[in-house]
């Protein structure tokens, strides 16, 4: 990995800062404890599907948490990250919200470092500390689902991160400090 100027050091730990001091209210927003939580993705790069039970009887469940982590690989190196939970508690709250059950199309789940600077190189969309390299990240379509309706369900939640793309039609989100743009 390159050099980091003070600069973007800084701007980074500000976001990963910024995320942890987030309101707990704002992430009440999320499920109870004692709900079933279930997540279905589908990879656009893989062709891979996925519909799983991520969370039961008040925890975390390890074996869910692996399929999950595998699907959203970077499937141009298949490098494998653990997914932060707080993402998976988001998605499953947007998917309840507008198409319970409905898979969500995966664009970018976790990329590697290598990936990230790689297409760095060929588009300046793509930031240069990505939270999809901490497995904090995710890029996004529902189908059935306009993309500006999805975005909105995002942005109702006020947590995390965010973008718009309408012409490359999808919607990231993140765990990061609440902050929105279009790409």
């Amino acid at each position: 990995m390159g050099k980091c100027s003070r600069r973007d050091f800084l701007k980074f730990g500000t976001g990963l800062l910024a995320g942890c001091l987030v309101p707990a209210t704002a992430w009440s927003a999320l499920p109870p404890d004692d709900s079933r939580r279930t997540l279905s993705f589908y990879n656009t790069h893989t062709g891979e599907r996925l519909n799983v039970c991520y969370y039961s009887k008040g925890a975390y469940c390890p074996d869910a948490l692996k399929k999950i982590n595998h699907i959203l690989r970077d499937h141009r190196t298949g490098d494998v990250q653990a997914i932060d939970r707080r993402l998976l508690d988001l998605l499953y709250t947007v998917n309840q919200r507008l198409a319970p059950g409905t898979p969500f199309h995966i664009i970018s789940g976790y990329r590697s470092p290598k990936t990230n600077a790689q297409l760095r190189k060929n588009s300046n969309g793509v930031a240069k500390r990505s939270f999809h390299m901490l497995g904090q990240a995710i890029d996004i379509r529902l189908p059935g689902c306009d993309t500006g309706n999805l975005r909105k369900a995002c942005l109702d939640l006020k947590l995390g991160g965010v973008g718009y793309y309408p012409k490359s039609d999808f919607v990231h989100v993140d765990t990061g400090a609440f902050r929105t743009w279009r790409g």
